[in-house]
Parts: C-alpha cells; structure tokens; sequence
C-alpha cells in the first residue's frame, strides 16, 4: 500500500487570476520539486475574460508532461471545476490549489506522506490573523452549523484537502458550488474513510478580489447543505457505512487487517 514515489494530481481552477496564475503554477512545480513529487497541474480555466487562458499556455509550452489546461466557456463554478479536474487527474492522490496563489503548495505536499496510512488529509488554518475579523466569525459560525447539523468535529472544511481519487471516483452526489469540499468530507467520513487533520499556514491574496463570499455563494452553499441534510436524514440509502471501501483504500486495507485480528 505504501508508496515511494507520491503521485499527486493538483487540480487549480481559476477565474479571471491573470495577477496570480502563473506565480501559482510555477510555485506549485518548484514544491514538486523539492518534495520529489511524481506530480501534475490541471488548471480549470473557468470562463475567464483576462488572459488567464493565454498565461497558462505559454507555461505549458516547458511544462508539457506536468501542466494541462481545460477552459470552460462560461463560469461553472469552483465545485464543477474541482470535478472536472478529478475526472482528467491521472495522479493517485487528488487535491485543489486555487489560482489565486493564497496557498502554500509547500504547506501541504509535506504531508503527502500520510497518505499511506489515511485516505483524506485535512488541513485547517492555524494562522488566522491572515484574515479579517469577519471572515473568521463567518468560519466560525459556519463549522458550528456542519459540526452540529452532522455530529463530525471538523477545525475546517474548506482548504486544500488531499483525497486518494478512488473514493472520489465512487461518490454518488457531486455537489458544483462552494460547498463541494464540505459535502465530499462529509459524506466520506460517514462513510467511514479514515482521515487526519493537519495544520496549515495560509497566505494572503496578492492581488484580485476572492469569489468565495458573495451572496450567491452563500446562496450555493445554503442549497447545498439542505441537499446534504436530505441526503443523511430522510434517504432510504442514508446509512453510508454500509457502502463498500475502494481496494486501493487504507481504509479498506485496515479492515482487512481488522478482520484478521478478530
């Protein structure tokens, strides 16, 4: 199950990131580099009007084995994107680095490693000064709501979290807003998939303003969590434990070794 060499598919949408496209990819490679890395960047061009689309074909043109590019004609929004990615990833491990180059690839491949023994790795922002006053009430209030609604105890469910692809792959529901990290975490975990949490220093956005707090945000994500609630409380298929575990899992290498033990 271990392995030597972590292959990791970097799925990094962007909309209108011409600012902060190309110092995220190339921050992205030079972090597989140091980490040895068998690692790819599918960038999710989401409809940009900038030249997002031209910044990262000229990095392809050197990077033509580690950078690829899918444009989306209008803005789908980052949950579709992060889709969309996952279905071109040819990595074992999966996770999302914006292109707003606010995260620190180095921050979270050092923990790559722990993928050998978890399936998901979550990370949580431990330097919260980096943000506003507001916006951390808002994370505050909104991992109150999750924790509470679903009984889990998560520190954050919204940064870069790193999946092994096969239980992505076996998800019924895809959820295309800003709720697709929660709805995915959620659902995994019920489903009994192990995972750690980590912590992890964010940066700040250099330049351009975040999508992520807006009213149809809020309004995509309030859509997506009575989704869930649906999905949990009153589906005949709600007991998500019972569903079988991917065999290239360590979950399901752990219940393997469970059984022997019985």
């Amino acid at each position: 199950m271990a392995f030597s060499t972590p292959s990791l598919s970097v799925v990094m949408p962007a909309l209108n990131e011409e600012a902060n496209i190309m110092r995220a990819v190339k921050n992205t490679l030079e972090a597989f580099d140091d980490y040895e890395v068998d690692g790819e960047i599918i960038v999710i061009n989401d409809g940009s009007t900038d030249r997002t689309k031209e910044i990262v074909e000229s990095l392809i043109i050197d990077n033509t084995d580690r950078v690829r590019l899918i444009s989306h004609d209008s803005p789908q929004g980052i949950g579709a994107s992060f889709w969309d990615g996952v279905d071109h990833a040819q990595k074992e491990i999966v996770t999302m680095f914006p292109g707003d180059n606010e995260n620190d690839p180095w921050e979270i491949l050092r923990y790559l490693k722990l993928l050998e023994h978890v399936d998901i790795v979550i990370p949580f922002v431990f330097n919260k000064q980096v943000r506003s006053l507001a916006r951390n009430a808002l994370s505050l209030i909104y991992r109150f709501i999750i924790n509470t609604t679903f009984m889990v105890y998560f520190n954050y469910t919204n940064g870069t979290v790193l999946y092994r692809k096969s239980i992505l792959v076996d998800l019924d529901y895809r959820s295309s807003s800003f709720f697709f990290q929660t709805d995915i975490l959620i659902r995994t975990v019920k489903q009994g998939i192990l995972f750690a949490e980590v912590p992890y220093r964010l940066g700040l956005r250099k330049t351009g303003v975040s999508k992520a707090v807006t009213f149809p945000s809020f309004m995509h994500v309030a859509k997506g969590y009575l989704r869930l609630v649906k999905d949990l409380y009153t589906s005949s298929d709600r007991d998500l434990s019972t569903h079988p575990y991917p065999e290239s899992s360590s979950t399901a290498k752990r219940h393997d070794q469970q059984s022997k033990f019985r």
